[in-house]
């Protein structure tokens, strides 16, 4: 008998060892499967009470989204009723924002706002998402206008790019020379209708503006940026300007220009926030930074999520709290925050993003 009873607690010793590792393992798979994702989440994300919102940016951890973050954050603060989830992945990956969004279906949010790193690449979920009933919007970047019900524009593309070209050629101070533009990912939709625009302001007002090669991509980082505008001051010593979109690049060929003394010689304009400008626009290295607020950007973001799936849409001149007037245009689901800003040497220490 007594055989018997040490014999049932070696067995139930064994069968509490095995659940424990069971679980210990399920525990490792949650972990691995977040490991591609970063950004922040709201408490309630995921199924509890009030409307989850998810803001996909191209990635996390660079200043910009950072900016966007906060915006979006104080969004859900703010409004009653919101849960934020702000996650994206680590580099400009399109497949890693894929799996970021296939993630997010399968917490079944009321709205996903992506902003894609490449649209196309995005497509097939985002037309899973509204079949699963998900809202379906974009940010900072277009996705494809037919699969979202609103999309969010820092800014009229086409005044944009024009305005950053002629910011550039008042830089270099004439009408001619060579220049050479930096973007960020050759798929950015939103990059290259900025490029496209500046490409054709050049065209009708400046034909003495040489463009020396085609747009060179930098992947979203500064250090790219930074080299492969050294190359171009090797390659083209008679370099009057570069242009540079995405908001590490204007940092990175204001490094090179800065490294290599030309600030009297070459020009640099492009989109980049303030508070990173500042030391390169107080030497001259960066000539005009232009962007807008991002943290702005994300709160209209989250506000229009929260109408969407409320059963509300923008209406143009609707003053939106937190923001300001927005405007939309005639497709009803297209808005626009707001005008350009430039920053400068004189203003950039105004700001606080």
């Amino acid at each position: 008998m007594k055989k018997l009873y040490l014999l049932l607690i070696a067995a139930l010793l064994l069968v509490g060892i095995l659940a424990g590792c069971v679980a210990e393992n399920s525990g490792s798979s949650d972990s691995e499967g977040e490991a591609e994702a970063g950004g922040s989440e709201g408490e309630s994300a995921g199924g509890e009470e009030g409307l989850d919102i998810a803001v996909v940016p191209k990635l996390v951890g660079i200043p910009y989204f950072n900016a966007s973050e906060s915006g979006a954050n104080e969004a859900g603060e703010d409004l009653e009723g919101v849960n934020v989830n702000y996650t994206g992945p680590t580099q400009a990956d399109a497949s890693a924002q894929v799996k970021v969004i296939e993630d997010l279906i399968s917490k079944n949010v009321d709205v996903i706002a992506v902003a894609p790193n490449d649209p196309a690449s995005v497509e097939p979920v985002l037309k899973k998402a509204k079949e699963d009933g998900i809202h379906v919007m974009d940010w900072d970047t277009p996705a494809d206008k037919e699969l979202v019900d609103i999309s969010v524009k820092q800014v009229d593309d086409e005044e944009f790019g024009r305005h950053m070209a002629q910011k550039l050629v008042e830089a270099m101070g004439t009408e001619e020379g060579e220049i050479a533009i930096l973007t960020g990912g050759l798929s950015a939709a939103n990059l290259n209708l900025w490029i496209e625009a500046a490409q054709k302001e050049f065209d009708e007002n400046y034909p003495g503006i040489e463009i020396v090669s085609e747009k060179i991509p930098t992947d979203e980082k500064q250090q790219v940026a930074y080299q492969k505008t050294l190359d171009l001051l090797k390659s083209y010593p008679d370099l009057k300007g570069v242009l540079a979109v995405s908001t590490p690049a204007p940092l990175g060929a204001a490094q090179a220009v800065q490294e290599e003394g030309l600030q009297d010689e070459v020009s640099v304009v492009g989109s980049a926030l303030p508070t990173d400008s500042a030391p390169f626009l107080e030497d001259g290295s960066l000539d005009t930074a232009v962007l807008w607020d991002p943290g702005k950007l994300g709160y209209l973001t989250v506000a229009l999520g929260k109408m969407l799936a409320e059963g509300e849409m923008p209406e143009d001149g609707q003053e939106i709290e937190g923001v300001g007037e927005i405007t939309v245009k005639e497709d009803g689901k297209t808005v626009i925050m707001g005008p350009p800003a430039d920053f400068t040497k004189e203003n950039a220490a105004d700001f606080d993003f």
